[in-house]
């Protein structure tokens, strides 16, 4: 069962919640509900760009046993920043952006530990999927060491559209894969640049990998396959810094 302090329940309370700017992670709504204000919640939840997934009732009920009213919003620990804005305030600064980009990476503990080596290496934001990616919760906030509280993380509906519009931006998009000859540390990091990693199990999103301007592995020794992914994160990134040099941080 959920901690209480990570959700709202009540297709009402989870309206109002919507209405008054709380930030909401993803929302929960019953298969087969049709009412008008479950209807009207539904509305709201996609103006507000909040992921809805409809699922049967035993699932609601694994949450909390309470009268949900078939639905429940789970709270998110930080407010999602415009990837708009952050390109346009770094730039204004004077620096090159520097941005991670995350394909369906859902565990938790590893979106935290990212979190925390990108807001320690000063990179200028995280950018996530609205679906498909890690909660961003009070035990990410834990893992990321409270790093979560201080770097952006822009939640975008479609992630083949935001590469496009930060290549448009200028800025270079470095996919850290093994399907590729060249390794991490043959890349020019010295300008804007996001870097784009994937999941253990699934790796980077082949439609995305194609759009990338360029690609780097991690030279691999031993007898396992791959890193756990914010391990991979942190070799990339200051792989980065190494090249900007310390006076980027």
């Amino acid at each position: 069962m959920a901690d209480n302090k990570e959700y709202i329940f009540g297709t009402r309370a989870v309206l109002e919640s919507i209405n008054s700017g709380k930030e909401i992670d993803k929302l929960l709504v019953q298969k087969g509900l049709f009412n008008d204000l479950t209807k009207e919640l539904m509305k709201e939840a996609r103006a507000h760009n909040i992921p809805i997934s409809q699922v049967p009732l035993e699932k609601l009920n694994r949450v909390t046993r309470k009268n949900h009213q078939g639905a429940i919003a789970f709270l998110s620990a930080v407010n999602y920043a415009s990837l708009d804005n952050v390109i346009n305030e770094v730039y204004q600064k004077g620096k090159e952006p520097f941005f991670i980009i995350l394909d369906r990476v859902t565990d938790v503990r590893n979106f935290g530990a990212i979190a925390r080596t990108a807001e320690c290496s000063g990179v200028d934001a995280i950018i996530v999927p609205s679906k498909g990616s890690a909660a961003i919760n009070n035990d990410a906030m834990k893992t990321s060491a409270g790093a979560l509280n201080y770097i952006p993380v822009c939640r975008e509906d479609n992630l083949k559209t935001t590469i496009k519009y930060l290549q448009e931006s200028g800025i270079q998009i470095v996919a850290c894969t093994e399907k590729t000859d060249s390794y991490i540390y043959d890349i020019d990091f010295k300008q804007p640049v996001a870097i784009l990693l994937g999941s253990e199990e699934n790796g980077i999103s082949p439609e995305y990998l194609k759009m990338c301007n360029y690609r780097g592995k991690i030279p691999m020794a031993g007898n396992i396959a791959s890193l756990n992914v914010s391990v991979s994160a942190a070799i990339a990134i200051y792989e980065a810094i190494r090249q900007k040099g310390a006076e980027s941080l």
